[in-house]
Formats: structure tokens, sequence, C-alpha cells
């Protein structure tokens, strides 16, 4: 028999739409514009009118919104003006992820969001039903997923707790923030908006350099503070487990998430550092997928796995979802350095250039000179960025390594590749070395963002994509032998099998 949305649907949906209209006639009625329409009360009685008019809306969708679990599929009905009607089959349905706001959650509704196999966002939504119900919904998607897959009804496994947040890396989260956001906003607003600093910009240098110097810690100081509450509020109560063949997760302080990840679409793993969370010991593990995450609509998309914790707690989490063997990384060739030292001084050659041609052509008053200090530096960098790069090629898994202020260990199980891209520029070849791109369904290689073994040797680039061909071609058989083996395991619609 079909379901309808929690009755508190329609009349939290139209506060949602109508919260603007309202905030808009009390604006309006308290300026001069009143005049020209009749005064307040018109104005009042019109943003009541669209409130009306909006509620009478979500009643009629409430009342035409239906959704049925039948025996293979989910069936939805909606539409107020055109009709809509979608059955999405349970073996394409991939994830079913629950949110709630701090309203909701005292309302006790939740949004239900289905992803289905191949979809770049959201194919259904049912908004809004009770926080049980959507849990529900959550547990008997997956099971009757489970039976179409020819496995018995069981009762669910018992989750297995992989993470949880503690309130100390909370905290650290927070602390370890930037919001750039802060910045931005001050780069659109420009100096010569706020008397201030238009004031300031005309005093003696001295003052201007000791204000401006104020006005900097003062901007990175919000920048900070807002850095730490955006990740409060989106980390708060993190956890990650596992259960039967998926990992769950749920976190959030005002927009509570709750979501699944099926193992079969897990394509990589990405561990993340800087400088700092390498002092103190500390990485974040994510999670590549083949899909989207909650809130971004993207078809390549990324988890975060561990916000932040011990690297060793990192990498014993990330061994639990993709089991590892020892990692020993191999190093670009040493000549590599030259190269890196090169391009260092061409850029610091440019920004002496530029620096001099302001002293000489614009009249700026300053010791260009002194950027060439930054010499000094180039060898501890070119050092640094040469030790943090390197390949790992295991019996299961290629895994790369790459940047020094946030590096990135990329690991990718060889069943998983898609393609494997060598390529060499001409600067490259000069030097004898190609960087050799391992590209995933979750990734995209191609412009820089998936696993790459950067700047190796060319004969090491010809060993090693050769290598990768021959572990993808036998992961590819050992694929299809499992297909052979289990069947109704498998969704022929789904792009998983395809890929194989």
């Amino acid at each position: 028999m079909p379901s309808r949305l929690s009755p508190l649907s329609p009349v939290y949906r139209a506060l949602q739409r109508s919260t603007g209209l309202i905030v808009t006639a009390v604006v309006v009625a308290q300026t001069d514009m009143t005049r020209m329409v009749g005064g307040p009360l018109l104005v009042y009685a019109l943003g009541g009118l669209a409130v009306a008019a909006v509620l009478g809306y979500e009643l009629l969708y409430y009342r035409r919104f239906t959704y049925e679990l039948t025996d293979d599929t989910l069936d939805i009905h909606s539409g107020v003006i055109s009709r809509r009607d979608r059955e999405l089959p349970y073996r394409r349905i991939q994830n079913v992820d629950i949110s709630e706001n701090t309203i909701q959650r005292l309302l006790g509704i939740a949004a239900v969001g289905l992803e289905t196999a191949g979809g770049s966002s959201t194919e259904g939504s049912i908004r809004f039903v009770s926080a049980n119900e959507a849990r529900r919904l959550q547990r008997e998607i997956q099971r009757r997923k489970r039976r179409e897959q020819g496995e018995p009804d069981r009762e669910p496994e018992p989750e297995t707790e992989l993470f949880a947040l503690s309130p100390t890396e909370l905290g650290l989260i927070g602390v370890l923030s930037f919001d750039l956001r802060v910045l931005g906003v001050l780069s659109l607003v420009g100096p010569g908006s706020i008397p201030f600093l238009s004031d300031t910009l005309e005093a003696p240098m001295a003052l201007v350099g000791v204000l401006g110097g104020l006005l900097v810690l003062a901007l990175l100081g919000s920048a900070w503070l807002l850095g730490i509450v955006v990740a409060v509020v989106n980390y708060y109560g993190f956890r990650l487990t596992r259960a039967e063949d998926e990992l769950r997760y749920e976190r959030g302080l005002f927009r509570r998430y709750t979501g699944s990840i099926p193992d079969e679409k897990v394509q990589a793993l990405t561990i993340e550092d800087n400088p700092l969370k390498r002092y103190f010991g500390y990485a974040t593990l994510k999670v590549e997928t083949a899909g989207y995450s909650p809130g971004r609509g993207e078809s390549r998309s990324s988890l975060v796995a561990i916000p932040i914790a011990k690297r060793a707690r990192v990498e014993a989490v990330a061994d639990r979802i993709e089991p590892l063997e020892p990692i020993e990384f191999d190093r670009p060739p040493t000549r590599v350095r030259r190269r890196y030292a090169a391009r260092y001084l061409i850029v610091l050659g440019v920004l002496l250039a530029a620096a001099y041609g302001a002293v000489t052509y614009l009249g700026v008053t300053a010791p260009w000179y002194t950027l060439a200090g930054l010499a000094v530096g180039i060898p501890p960098a070119v050092h640094l960025k040469w030790r943090h790069r390197g390949v790992s090629v295991g019996d299961d898994h290629v895994i790369t390594r790459n940047g020094v202020w946030l590096r990135t260990t990329k690991i990718v199980p060889y069943y998983r590749i898609q393609s494997v891209i060598d390529t060499r520029t001409i600067f490259q070849r000069r030097w004898g070395l190609a960087t050799v791109s391992i590209d995933t369904a979750g990734t995209l290689s191609i412009v820089g963002q998936g696993a790459a073994a950067v700047d190796i040797d060319v004969e090491t680039a010809d060993t090693l994509r050769a290598l990768l061909t021959d572990r993808l071609q036998a992961a590819i058989l050992g694929r299809r032998q499992a297909v052979a083996d289990h069947p109704s395991r498998w969704d022929p619609t789904s792009p998983e099998t395809f890929e194989w």
C-alpha cells in the first residue's frame, strides 16, 4: 500500500519556502516604499496571501506524493502541476542517505536521498518522513537489494566501529582549520569601501604599516575562528562503521548526515597531511568513490573517512578498509633535484625582475634586492620536494606519494585501475624523465587529481606502465571469474560490471 510523507512535511516545507517572503514583507513595511503600495497593512496582506499560496501548494504536493516498496522497485509518485512517476530498481540503488538539521530533529522528521548506479546527483528524494520511517526505508531497501542478489534473508550484522572522533580530535580539526572566505569577502569589498581604511591610506607610512599589520592579524584571526566553527559544525559526532558489505558514516552538528558507501564503489584511499600534522604525527584519511558525497552533487568525489587522527591509527583503519602490504617507496632519481632547483631559480629571477621594474618605472620605494634572500630556502625546498615523492608497487596495490605542504598518499587496488597514462613534457624529456598517472572511476588523473608517479626515469616509467597493465589484466580475469562463480551478486546494468 502506498505510503505518504509525514503530516509535518507540508508545514515545514511551507516555512522553508516562505521565510524569505515574510522577511521581505517586514522589511518593505518599515520603509518609505509602503506609500507606493498603499501602506504597511497592504504589504502584510500581500505577504500573507503569498504565504497562504505556498502553504496551499505544499498541501497539494503532500496529497499527491506517495511512495511504495514493491517486490522489485521503489515507486515514487509526485507532482502538482505535472505528474512524475519513478520506478527505482533495488539493484540500482547504491546509497540511501538520511539528513536532518536541528529543526528537523526537533520535529522528528528527516530527508531521504537515493543515489543510483551511474547517477551524478540524487535520483530520488523523499522529503520529509518521520526519522523512524527514514531508517526503516534505509534498512528495508538494503535488505531487498541483498535478496535480489540471491542472498538469503538474515538478521543484519551488527555494526563494527572503525573510527569515532574524540573531543580532543574535534578540537584539533578546529585549531588546524583556516577559512579563506573572510579574506575573499574583503577582497571583493575593497579598501576604498571602508572609511577607516580609506583614511589610513592617507596617513604617514609608519602608521599605515602598523595599522595594516593589525588589520592583517585581525583578518587572519577571523579566518581562523571561522574555520574552527565550520569544522566543528561539519564533523561533530563523526563516526565511521562497517556493516555487511558497506561503510557507514554519520556527522554534523546542526545538520546530521547519515549514509553508506558500498564496498564496490570504493575506488581508492587517500592519506593526507601537512607539515604541522606531520610534526605532531597526525593525518587525514579520504575514501575516493565513483559517485557523489552528500551535498556536493559530483560524479567524482571523496568522503572524509577520518578527519584527523594519529597516523598509525589512520593507517590501521585504511588497512581494515583495503588490506595493505608493507609500503616501501622508490623515490625519483637524484638528478631531478637539479631540475627543481632550476625551476625555483627561474621563479625567483622573475620575482626579482618584477620588483626591480616596480622600483625603476613605478616609483615604488622598497629594497627590491632583498628578495634574493629567498635563494637560501631553495636547497631545503628542493630536497623536501624530492624526498616526499615516490611510488610503491605491491602485490595488490600501487601507491603514490606527492606534495610537501599538502602531502597525499594514494592507495589504488589494481582491479580499480581504468587507465594508465604516460606523459613526458618537453622539459622532462631533456632530463630523461616521465610521469605515470593511474586513473580510476573515482579520480581524474589526466588533470593531475589522481595517483601519479612523478618525475621517474623513462626506463622505470616503461616498466611501471607494463607492470600495471599486466596487473590490471590479471585483476580483470579474476573479476570475470568472480562474476561467473556468483552471477547473482553482480548488477548487469551497473557501470562497475561493464568496466570489466
